[in-house]
């Protein structure tokens, strides 16, 4: 027999998901909780009573999303050829993520300048965990031999995404928004691959 508690996180997760598929195709200045509600033929009040406010309900939904993106770059481990391979899978997995997940991410345009703290965390484990795969990628090829051992590995990759981070914005710089369109998003892949590709030039020569 399904227990209350049980019950409850089938509800909620049938919640999270349909908030993402709202998100996801209207964006979250375009979704209200009324048509979240309707979607699942619930009361508003009985999504209230499960999420306060729209704000905390896109967290929760980010958090969710958030995971996938994280599972996506777990399961490929440390099974790389090379580091080539490694910078290759993180600025294509990131690239695809975001142009699948575009509509969901213009909360991240609207709030820009003013995100909670609980999204800030998500990102920064987001970040993290892109920076252990690509150290990984750096110690795995310092131990086959092909590049010299470095003393700061971390910082280096941090360098990088710094960098990387910057062709994304250097893409649009005639516009204040730090978030890219649409449209930018092949050319800013194809720019980062190669700025990768130089860096990784310069750790094996």
């Amino acid at each position: 027999m399904i227990s209350t508690n049980d019950l409850q996180d089938i509800k909620k997760e049938k919640i999270l998901e349909a908030a993402y598929q709202r998100f996801l195709h209207y964006g979250y200045s375009k979704t209200t909780m009324n048509e979240i509600a309707g979607d699942l033929s619930m009361s508003k009040a009985l999504l209230y009573y499960y999420f306060p406010d729209k704000s905390q309900l896109y967290t929760d939904v980010m958090r969710r999303v958030a995971d996938e993106y994280l599972g996506l770059l777990s399961n490929k481990g440390d099974s790389f050829k090379d580091l080539c391979e490694a910078f290759q899978f993180e600025i294509n997995t990131q690239h695809t993520f975001m142009l699948n997940n575009y509509n969901f991410f213009d909360y991240f345009r609207l709030n820009e300048q003013n995100l909670p703290d609980l999204i800030w965390q998500i990102v920064e484990q987001v970040h993290q965990t892109e920076k252990d795969l690509l150290v990984n990628a750096i110690n795995a090829e310092v131990e086959k031999g092909i590049i010299k051992p470095i003393e700061n590995p971390a910082e280096i990759v941090e360098l990088l995404l710094d960098a990387l981070h910057g062709v994304r914005v250097s893409a649009q710089s005639y516009k204040k928004t730090m978030f890219p369109n649409r449209e930018h998003l092949d050319e800013i892949r194809k720019k980062r691959l190669v700025l990768a590709n130089i860096f990784i030039k310069g750790l094996m020569y």
